[in-house]
């Protein structure tokens, strides 16, 4: 029997579409997979090329599969200052956080961008998996004052250097006023948006939010393109190369129900990010705490490898995760996401292991689709640990 190494993936009507999605398509789609049940173009034939257009140029992304739920109502801050581990006391109305939502055993269930668009009104801008059941259940169950629902709004993300000049274009210079991490909302030819700074790249960029989306979709998209086209504007699936080199998570392979923050690299430092030093209750507070009492037994760790290019994540090349072993030959984790990455010249990625093959420098086997080579601990973040890429921006204060 012979394997097809690149089946199709079917388009039918049960499978839902992205607001975009038939905006998107035209540009060529290579590659699609299914996100928060929704298709996701993940490339359009070249990754690398995408890559590098990315960190030179100006790029579109059809990131429609980030559905929201929207907290709303008298209780709305208290519910959804307990669905996660950090103090929402802390966002000011018009600010956003990336957060953790985290189970009764502190496992992750979810990594989205908050959004705080009032004082008692939340976007929840999720990552793959449900969270739209669980925030229903919890407040039912609890009897709390809140209306939870998925609005009809669709993101598209616009990102590289020169997105702040098609930025300018749509929005005028007073765009370039929205700090990193903070939203405004706008008016664009008609339709209702919502901009954030953010984005899924550690390098310059925003996201646009667009409210009636399954009416105005393919109308943002092409005020989006024709103000790109002149920059050069190219439409991309999410660059997953630069979010491995930025030690940025993806929620179902690095990030999971069974990893909790300590273990990824989040809480222990960064006590901002779980913050048990704060009032509210949070759901698995007792267990987070134990955890960081205890310590942690594993721990997501920046990896180097070698041997032949394990390709870009998004193209199809790692189908399963990465086997790792000691040089005794022992199978000790994985390597849950990992790429070639072009300018580092080398391959990267991220390993989970127990905690005694943490430390920089310690060698491994890693079992890439070319066999064993040799691999080595190493820091991570890979490039710009302290995000100076995306914070710098004329006009914009950093948060």
């Amino acid at each position: 029997m012979a394997v097809n190494p690149e089946p199709g993936v079917l388009q039918y009507p049960r499978i839902r579409k992205s607001p975009f999605f038939y905006a998107s398509r035209r540009h060529g789609v290579g590659l699609y997979s299914v996100y928060n049940h929704t298709y996701h173009a993940r490339h359009y034939g070249d990754p690398v090329g995408e890559y590098w257009h990315l960190l030179e140029g100006v790029t579109l992304w059809d990131v429609g599969v980030e559905r929201q739920v929207e907290i709303t109502g008298p209780d709305a801050f208290e519910f959804t200052n307990m669905l996660v581990p950090r103090d929402l006391n802390k966002c000011k109305v018009g600010q956003c956080k990336y957060v953790f939502i985290t189970a009764e055993d502190g496992g992750i269930i979810n990594d989205p961008v908050l959004l705080r668009l009032g004082e008692n009104h939340f976007w929840l801008s999720l990552a793959d998996s449900d969270v739209l059941l669980w925030a229903k259940g919890l407040a039912y169950s609890l009897g709390m004052n809140v209306q939870i629902s998925e609005p009809d709004v669709g993101p598209v993300q616009v990102q590289g250097p020169k997105s702040r000049e098609v930025m300018i274009d749509l929005f005028g210079e007073s765009i370039l006023d929205v700090p990193y991490y903070y939203t405004v909302e706008r008016e664009l030819d008609g339709m209702d948006v919502v901009v954030s700074r953010t984005g899924f790249t550690a390098e310059l960029g925003y996201e646009i939010y667009l409210r009636n989306a399954s009416r105005d979709g393919v109308r943002l998209w092409d005020t989006i393109w024709q103000a790109g086209e002149p920059h050069d504007l190219r439409v991309i699936g999410p660059c997953h190369i630069r979010r491995i080199e930025a030690g940025m998570l993806s929620w179902g392979n690095d990030i999971t129900y069974h990893t909790n923050p300590f273990e990824v690299g989040y809480g222990f430092e960064t006590t901002w990010m779980v913050d048990l030093d704060q009032e509210a209750d949070f759901i698995g507070k007792a267990a987070l705490r134990r955890v960081k009492n205890e310590g942690i037994s594993r721990k997501l760790v920046g990896v180097e490898i070698g041997g032949p290019g394990v390709g870009s994540f998004n193209d199809g090349s790692m189908i399963d995760v990465f086997d790792v072993h000691d040089p005794n030959g022992l199978r000790i984790g994985e390597v849950t996401s990992a790429c070639f990455s072009p300018r580092l010249e080398k391959n990267i990625g991220y390993a989970m292991v127990p905690i005694a093959y943490q430390e920089y420098g310690t060698r491994l086997v890693v079992h890439t689709q070319h066999g064993p080579q040799d691999a080595v601990v190493v820091e991570k973040p890979f490039l710009d640990p302290k995000k100076a890429t995306p914070k710098r921006l004329e006009r914009a204060v950093s948060a």
